[in-house]
Parts: structure tokens; sequence; C-alpha cells
């Protein structure tokens, strides 16, 4: 199998498992099977890695990423257990379910594969290649379907190339996928509530749980602002306390600003997205300024101007939703 110049294909060798390890850890893009799906991974702790992964796979908003470990214990490094989610990891991983949990402070995942949420969703997979590229890599790493988004999920390499070849710098290629669809996702930041259907049946979760699985109710009227805590679920997402003001060209006294490119001229409280103008590193710096600013105490919060193309149309997306009217909508246990 063969690829355009920029994307190495593999065979899943233990070489190509230390090669696509260094890749990864040098801030680089690589395809890898699991057994539901190829996942497109990238260092869940480099917030520029991750912004590069939103780009390659083109996707139309910041939404929350799944992060995979290689173990349990690695897991509880990175999120809170509570006795279901407990029972759920002990009785499913490594295996095709992704828990949804309340995240460690230190858990070292970039604010933008949160989407500068304080939950994260985390599993452990089971497929032999993916659980060595892991252990090699020993960090976390976010690995949504490696596909354009909207696009059919990926169950070989050869689908992989046909979405991404040229865009990501590995695929390693380990055969067809077992499973063939996305991992089941349940939330346990309360009651037990089932996010997506997937790889686990609802049935075989119920059980472990002896109880029934929750249901999200969203109203069919929610507003643009609400956004995912997980593929599949509808939930409120980060917005900062302070109002946002969106393509100023002044900022005003008592705000602070949110800069792009070449600041304009202000003394008060300032953080730059990116001062070369550039879109990832925007990108990755986007969630963690937000915080920063509404921490100063200021509030309003004026935003330059940011252009629309590439990852700029994803970096407007999230800032309108933080800009858009506050209404109060129960949420149940998101």
């Amino acid at each position: 199998m063969t690829a355009e110049p920029g994307t190495r294909v593999l065979k899943a060798t233990p070489e190509a498992i230390e090669a696509a390890a260094r890749c990864l850890g040098q801030g680089g893009l690589v395809a890898f099977p699991t057994e539901t799906v190829y996942g497109l991974g990238a260092d869940a702790r480099n917030g520029e890695a991750v912004a590069r992964l939103y780009a390659a796979k083109g996707r139309p908003a910041f939404n929350p990423l799944i992060v995979h470990v290689a173990s349990r214990a690695a897991a509880h490094g990175l999120a809170q257990f509570d006795a279901a989610a407990e029972a759920l990891a002990a009785a499913f991983w490594p295996g095709p379910l992704t828990l949804v949990l309340p995240k460690r402070p230190a858990c070292g995942v970039a604010d933008l594969a949160l989407a500068g949420l304080d939950s994260v969703a985390v599993r452990v997979p089971s497929h032999a290649v993916a659980h060595a590229l892991l252990e090699a890599f020993d960090g976390p790493v976010v690995a949504p379907s490696a596909n354009r988004s909207g696009h059919i999920s990926p169950t070989s390499a050869a689908h992989v190339l046909a979405d991404l070849r040229g865009r990501i710098d590995m695929v390693i290629d380990g055969g067809t996928c077992a499973v063939g669809v996305e991992s089941t996702i349940v939330s346990c930041l309360g009651e037990p509530t089932l996010l997506r259907p997937g790889g686990v049946a609802r049935e075989a979760v119920e059980r472990v749980l002896g109880r029934t699985l929750a249901v999200p109710t969203i109203a069919d009227d929610a507003p643009q602002r609400l956004e995912v805590i997980a593929p599949g679920m509808l939930a409120s997402h980060y917005a900062p306390k302070a109002r946002l003001r969106l393509n100023v060209q002044t900022a005003r006294a008592g705000e602070a600003l949110l800069a792009f490119g070449e600041a304009v001229e202000f003394s008060g409280t300032t953080l730059n997205l990116s001062p070369r103008g550039d879109l990832i590193e925007a990108a990755a710096n986007l969630f963690s300024h937000l915080r920063a600013l509404d921490a100063s105490g200021a509030k309003s919060i004026a935003v330059m101007k940011v252009p629309h193309d590439g990852l700029g149309e994803a970096i407007n997306d999230r800032l309108a939703r933080a800009a858009a009217p506050r209404t109060t909508i129960g949420q149940g246990t998101a």
C-alpha cells in the first residue's frame, strides 16, 4: 500500500510501533487500529498537536476528544472514579467502552482536547497494536476516528488514506478492525448515563451496574451555546463568566483583551492567542486564555477578529457560543 509523500504507511511491527511513538512525541499525527475503528492519534498533552489533529480532520467545532491510555492505572491518573466507574472499568477494560469522568486537576490533558471542560472521556483499548503503541508512547493519546469530519468511520488503513493521505504523518496498518463501530460512551458524572451506543451493549453495561442507564434529555430548542461533553451528547460547554465582545478594534477601560496577531494598543490585562497570527497556535491557547482572562476579574473580554479560514472557523464558532446570551437549561447529569 502506498501513500502520497508526507504520510508514511508502516505494517504493524515492533519497529513501526517505536517509530509511531517517536512521531507522537514530536507532535505528529499517527493513525492506528483499535478494536472499534482506526483512530487518529495525537499527544493529548500537546495543545498544538491536538489543533493540528482538528485541522487534519476538518472538524467543524472543538468538541471533546476521547483520551486513550494503556491501563486502568493510567486512567486513574487522569480522572476520578466513583464506584460505578470502577465497576465498569473492571468489567469492560480493555475494550470498546469510554467513560466520561471528572478530570483530576493535574491530569495534564490539553484544554483544547477537553474543550475547556472539567470532565475527561477516557478508555483503554484492547487492540494489540493500539495497546503496544500506548505502552511505547507512555502517555495519553487522543484518537478520534481517522477520517474527515462527517465521513464514514475507517476500519482499514486504506479507508484512512482515502480521507487523510498527505494530511497526517503516519498510518500503522494493523489490518481490519474487529468491532467496526465506535465505543459505547457512558457518563459517570453523577447517575450513569448512556451518551452513545457502541461496541458494548447497553444490556451488558446495565447488568454490571445492576440498574438501568439514564438517557440524556435535550430540548429540541436547545440554544447554540450548548455543546457536547463527548461524541453524541449535548451539554453546556465551557463559557467564561465575563461577557465577550467579538471582533473588536479597541478595548474599553475595565475590560480584558484577547488578542490575535498584532495587538491593539491597550494598557489592561491582555493575552494573545497567537502574536504571529498562527491559527494552530491560537486554537491551542483558546480555552486556557479564556480561563485566565476570566480569572482576572474583568466583567467583559474584548476579542480581536480571528480569520475564519482553516481552524479559524472552529475558533470563531467557540467564541460565538461563549458570547451568546446566557440561558439556563436543565442538563440532567451533564
